[in-house]
């Protein structure tokens, strides 16, 4: 009997333990079941740097290819016959004008003066016997002691007497200007390069023979051409007053050497040809400009940054914020007015320092992406933030398929 109680009591008790147990597991279950599964935020959008697009006035600048040449040349020549004997220069040395040049053997010329110089004495002993014989003979016929006849030919001689003066003094005029000759000089100032004979050579003999040339070299000009087509668009440009024009004498001329550098000092634009080359439809146009140094030399290659018109309305963008698809297109990234990316098609004129001038597909207020493309694509959101300026001089994407 007591055993069975005992069994009745142990078994109750596991029964309430496990309906309770059971209970809890149901309540710790639903509570589970009530609790929604945390998720990860999304991130912002991303952040880039743009401009806002505003109109300035600009410059309108060609580049254009072409030489530089000498502003004088001259070329020395011998003026009189004779064996040249002495070299008065260092070749490729600055001469002033006048400077001696070369001697030619002043003996033959010396004694062909000195031969003038005798023929005018003889002409002007005749003179004086002729004319003394013509005063004589002048009173004579007036008392019939000679005959008319005889006096005039006293007077005719004495007027041939006066001629052969005069032509003995041009004898001696003419050999003192040969001998002058014997003694080459410098008829400009410039450089002078080498010596085109040496001494001993036989000069002026038939032809007055080259010796040396001399270029003036400061200042200096540099001729160059432009396509006739541009011009004509130029001009059409100003008369829809797009451009506004630069005064003649006033369009700055900067020139860019082979090397790639920027030569220091500025030209100016001398004129422009009225013609056009049939052959090339080019114009010719030439600057002058300062070359204290002698940097510039004849015949070297160069290409001139030229001026020609002022763009009152210019819209510019940092190369680096233009690209170009595979198709060769330009466009830019705009930030629309609720800060998301729009691609925009443009239209590249051409470059100005770090930037690219806009002439279609840009308008002023437009906020325009420059850094931080490679985050952003059409249609995504983004968090414009102002370019830094110091980020204008960041490497720009390859335009090298570009129209510009």
């Amino acid at each position: 009997m007591n055993w069975n109680i005992e069994t009745f009591f142990t078994s109750r008790t596991i029964g309430i333990w496990a309906r309770g147990s059971a209970v809890s597991l149901g309540l710790l279950l639903l509570a589970g079941c009530g609790e929604k599964p945390q998720t990860a935020a999304p991130p912002p959008p991303p952040e880039v740097g743009v401009i806002t697009i505003h109109t300035e006035p600009l410059p309108i600048t060609t580049e254009l290819p072409g030489r530089i040449d000498p502003v004088r040349t001259a070329q020395v020549r011998a003026r009189v016959a004779g064996i040249l004997l002495k070299r008065e220069f260092k070749e490729g040395s600055n001469v002033k004008e006048g400077d001696k040049l070369f001697q030619i053997d002043p003996a033959p010329l010396q004694a062909l003066l000195d031969s003038a110089k005798a023929a005018l004495a003889k002409a002007n002993a005749n003179v004086t016997q002729a004319q003394a014989q013509a005063e004589r003979d002048k009173v004579l016929v007036k008392i019939r002691a000679v005959s008319q006849q005889e006096y005039d030919n006293a007077q005719s001689a004495a007027q041939q007497g006066q001629a052969d003066v005069l032509a003995a003094k041009a004898a001696v005029e003419t050999a003192s200007l040969n001998l002058g000759y014997a003694t080459v000089t410098a008829p400009i100032s410039g450089r002078i390069g080498k010596a085109l004979v040496t001494e001993g050579a036989l000069v002026g003999q038939d032809t007055a023979t080259e010796l040396a040339v001399i270029q003036q070299l400061d200042p200096i000009y540099f001729d160059f051409t432009e396509s006739s087509t541009e011009g004509l668009k130029l001009r059409r440009a100003f008369a829809s007053g797009q451009l506004k024009s630069i005064a003649d004498g006033a369009a700055k001329v900067t020139l860019l050497l082979e090397d790639g550098s920027t030569y220091s000092h500025p030209g100016k634009l001398l004129f422009s040809d009225v013609t056009v080359d049939p052959t090339t439809g080019m114009v010719t146009l030439r600057a002058e400009f300062p070359n204290p140094d002698h940097l510039l030399l004849p015949g070297m290659f160069a290409r001139a940054r030229l001026e020609q018109a002022m763009d009152r309305n210019a819209i510019t963008v940092p190369q680096r914020g233009v690209t170009y698809g595979a198709s060769g297109e330009p466009s830019v990234l705009v930030v629309t007015t609720n800060n998301v990316a729009e691609e925009r098609p443009v239209t590249v004129n051409s470059a100005a320092g770090h930037d690219w001038i806009i002439t279609s597909g840009l308008r002023t207020g437009d906020r325009v992406i420059i850094s931080g493309l490679q985050k952003v694509h059409p249609g995504g959101a983004v968090t414009p933030v102002p370019f830094e300026a110091d980020e204008t001089n960041a490497p720009a994407p390859d335009a090298s398929s570009g129209n510009h």
